[in-house]
């Protein structure tokens, strides 16, 4: 791109009125989206942005704000976000910075209902997550993962023995793994979570060398729904550690690993629907359950599940 006439017209109207375009770059494309870093004249200045509010207003040094979005005129199933431009790079932050980050946000943030979701779908990648408010954790997560679960089998075909492995997972894990977390004097403030925390969506501002988040997938959620550990990611037991020397560890502590062990299952569930060379993490995903089921034979003593799979 060159010129103005390349940019849909949404995208230019959101533009500074009066400006020049100079210049459009490609930058920062992804599977899922287009990037570009466009130049603006306006006057004797030069603005930049860069073309792809919630965060913000707790980390104002760590979030570009959406300057504008929309969708665009010439392809009415396609969306624009429009942001300062920051030329960032690749770099793997320190547990105690990215601790600090996260403690921040989590012990200032609170939900606008109290309750667990978001005002708005969201998404991971391109697929879209239901937000609808509700009362306990417990509730939202089953009600994620259970659409998560029918999505994956949408892209990768049908799995008997995956909702066999589901109907007793909701049954007994989700309940013995996070109801006692509002049970029994316990309770939880749901707190603003990016939702899809892991190395390639942290980089670092060149100027001023803080690092900058970006694509969330926010939502009013449990503190622990930020700590995304896998083999792969660079985030790993570090940043756990340093996290949770900062914030504390819910209440009961000694589930704690097995929470995060849970809550990891949606996101690979997620990245093998995604990527096709991911899709074997199904496999991994099955057996993790299989694992939780072993350990947690009884579930939650007495305890039916707020949501079934089947």
């Amino acid at each position: 791109m060159d010129s103005d006439s390349e940019l849909d017209p949404a995208i230019v109207a959101a533009l500074p009125v009066g400006g020049k375009i100079v210049s459009i770059v490609p930058r920062g494309d992804t599977n899922w989206s287009d990037g570009f870093r466009v130049a603006v004249e306006v006057g004797d200045d030069k603005k930049e942005f860069f073309l792809k509010k919630a965060l913000y207003q707790y980390l104002s040094d760590n979030i570009s704000p959406a300057l504008a979005h929309g969708t665009l005129e010439s392809k009415p199933d396609a969306a624009f976000f429009l942001t300062k431009f920051h030329d960032l790079e690749p770099r793997v932050i320190d547990p105690a910075h990215l601790a600090a980050i996260m403690t921040k946000l989590h012990t200032t943030s609170s939900s606008p209902t109290g309750k667990f979701g978001f005002p708005v779908t969201t998404f991971k990648g391109y697929v879209p997550a239901n937000n609808e408010w509700a009362d306990t954790w417990e509730e939202f997560f089953a009600r994620q993962f259970k659409e998560e679960i029918a999505w994956e089998q949408s892209v990768r075909g049908a799995d008997a023995e995956m909702q066999q492995i589901a109907d007793e997972f909701f049954a007994k894990v989700i309940p013995r793994l996070l109801r006692p977390l509002q049970t029994e004097g316990r309770s939880i403030k749901p707190v603003l979570c990016h939702g899809d925390l892991w190395h390639g969506n942290i980089e670092f501002d060149v100027t001023t060398q803080d690092p900058i988040m970006f694509d969330s997938c926010c939502v009013y959620g449990h503190i622990d729904l930020s700590l995304m550990v896998a083999p792969r990611y660079l985030l790993g037991a570090r940043h756990v550690a340093a996290y949770t020397k900062e914030i504390g560890i819910s209440e009961p502590r000694e589930d704690f690993d097995d929470r995060l062990m849970l809550y990891n299952l949606r996101n690979e569930l997620v990245v093998a629907g995604l990527w096709a060379n991911w899709a074997h993490l199904r496999e991994e995903v099955k057996k993790t359950m299989c694992s939780l089921i072993a350990k947690y034979p009884q579930g939650l003593a007495g305890a039916e599940p707020i949501i079934k799979f089947r």
